[in-house]
């Protein structure tokens, strides 16, 4: 196993801090671009303190700079391998495209879903906020806080529904992974049990 050089370990530091910026400059500017707009649509976003605004920009904003700044560290991280690793990850890449290939699109879709199952979680937990959001803001009736504390119970139960579905959806792709692999194994056992039944 080969170890890092010192201009390696800079380099991926640099290269992670690079993307950092990224995330957080891309990620920092669509959620201030969104409050600023919120703030002049919505009178019930206007009353919200300001200490929740902020945080509305950094929940959006924090998790854009760690995926980013990870994201630019194993591509340098790529760019530095050499040899037999370059070798064995291009050809577990084609193998994944030939498998990817072969499936159905509802496998597509299991398949797709089960490796982005947080992005999934995340991005349904806030769209439903935002529809929620949405939908009780119109309540004349209500004040701000019983409004936010609405939306954020809808979210909440649509959330948990999400994750249920999600739980279901890979149930059934490993049941149908098992079903397949043995399947595969009861091919190559049946020839060794007539052998065997031959035998006795």
């Amino acid at each position: 196993m080969k170890l890092a050089t010192e201009e390696q370990i800079q380099g991926h530091t640099a290269a992670s801090r690079r993307g950092a910026a990224e995330g957080t400059l891309v990620a920092g500017t669509i959620a201030t671009l969104g409050s600023i707009y919120s703030h002049r649509r919505w009178a019930y976003y206007r009353n919200l303190p300001p200490s929740l605004k902020v945080l509305g920009v950094l929940i959006i904003t924090a998790p854009a700079l760690s995926i980013q700044a990870e994201r630019r560290g194993l591509e340098y991280d790529r760019s530095q391998w050499e040899g037999d690793g370059v070798r064995i990850l291009d050809m577990q890449e084609h193998q994944e495209m030939s498998r990817w290939e072969t499936l159905s699109t509802s496998d597509k879709i299991a398949d797709w879903a089960s490796r982005h199952e947080y992005s999934l979680i995340v991005g349904g937990w806030a769209l439903s906020l935002a529809v929620a959001g949405g939908i009780i803001s119109r309540d004349k009736y209500q004040t701000t806080a019983q409004k936010v504390v609405q939306a954020r119970m809808w979210a909440q139960g649509l959330t948990i529904g999400i994750i249920l579905a999600a739980a279901g959806l890979k149930t059934g792709h490993n049941k149908g992974e098992s079903a397949s692999r043995v399947r595969h194994d009861s091919v190559i056992l049946r020839p060794t049990m007539s052998k065997v039944l031959r035998f006795l």
